[in-house]
């Protein structure tokens, strides 16, 4: 299976020394968020693990331990954007602090597996197009070298962020205008020798150069473990989302970066409230079991393709 940590929340910036015992331990419980009483027990031993795949705005906490996950093969989606405080307010500076962080990343794993993620572009009165683009291109210049594929995506308002994306003063610019921008941003990322993916865009931006991405990429996956993978297409995501299939261990309302465009924390009370109950040894995330928790084994297993095909000659 291919594991994803996490679109939920950020377990490498905040979680890690608890994934690092789920590791170690060979097994986590993740709470359904639809049924707060089904818990599924899910195997994450290197035997069922083809590939992990980190979400992150920081991994400094990760970045002396690596060697820990030398049984897997794992990639970063790593979150660098122009934004201030005003919009990530838990962000440390991205040119003191999390460039550096990036580039030192890159340097022990690899360009090939920290994929540069810009998103998501909101338009504001302080954040405008010129903004970005300008933003865009100092951090690309200082990732030249350190990374292969940046990913890019435009804010969608969902009912959990709406109430904060209702308190920016944000608006949309037209569709020529948005073409246009997304040009200029695809060829900064050529000059700089990176690759560029939209996620998740129901616009096709192919004549900007700019293509349909997966951010669980089967692809790269394949390209990463040297092994072809027998793999679906994520039904639980958006039609225009492109990712294969993965196991989601996060939890929602546990992030604590603060990102005001945040889909995964939508009460901030439940954040405070899931982030008190944080245990390191504990098997699930920020939550304790209780009698009425149904606790159910997942069947997992590795999805490598065992038998050679005539691709493969």
């Amino acid at each position: 299976m291919i594991l994803s940590v996490s679109r939920r929340t950020d377990i490498p910036n905040y979680y890690s020394e608890w994934f690092f015992n789920r590791v170690k331990e060979g097994f986590v419980y993740v709470r359904n968020p639809m049924n707060a009483h089904q818990v599924s027990k899910i195997d994450i031993t290197p035997e069922v693990v083809d590939c992990i795949v980190f979400w992150t705005k920081n991994p400094e906490p990760m970045l002396n331990r690596l060697d820990e996950l030398s049984s897997y093969d794992y990639y970063f989606q790593f979150t660098l954007t122009g934004y201030g405080k005003d919009m990530e307010c838990n962000v440390p500076h991205k040119k003191e602090k999390m460039i550096p962080i990036f580039q030192e990343l890159s340097k022990k794993i690899g360009m090939k597996k920290v994929i540069w993620r810009y998103d998501p572009i909101i338009f504001t009165k302080k954040y405008s197009p010129e903004y970005h683009l300008k933003a865009f291109e100092q951090i690309a210049t200082a990732l030249k070298g350190y990374t292969e594929k940046c990913v890019i995506s435009f804010v969608d308002i969902y009912a959990k962020n709406k109430k904060n994306m209702e308190l920016l003063d944000l608006y949309e610019i037209d569709k020529n205008e948005l073409l246009e921008f997304a040009k200029k941003i695809a060829g900064i990322a050529k000059d700089n020798g990176m690759k560029i993916g939209s996620c998740a865009e129901s616009i096709d931006l192919d004549e900007c150069g700019i293509e349909h991405n997966c951010c669980i990429d089967k692809t790269l996956i394949e390209d990463i473990i040297g092994c072809r993978l027998k793999v679906e297409k994520d039904k639980n995501q958006r039609e225009e989302c492109g990712c294969v299939e993965g196991v989601e261990i996060g939890t929602y309302n546990t992030c604590k970066n603060g990102c005001k465009y945040c889909y995964a924390n939508y009460s901030q009370e439940s954040v405070v409230k899931n982030c008190s109950r944080y245990d390191p040894k504990s098997p699930i995330l920020c939550g304790i079991l209780d009698e009425n928790d149904k606790i159910t084994v997942r069947k997992v297993k590795s999805l490598k393709e065992q038998q050679l095909s005539i691709f493969d000659f």
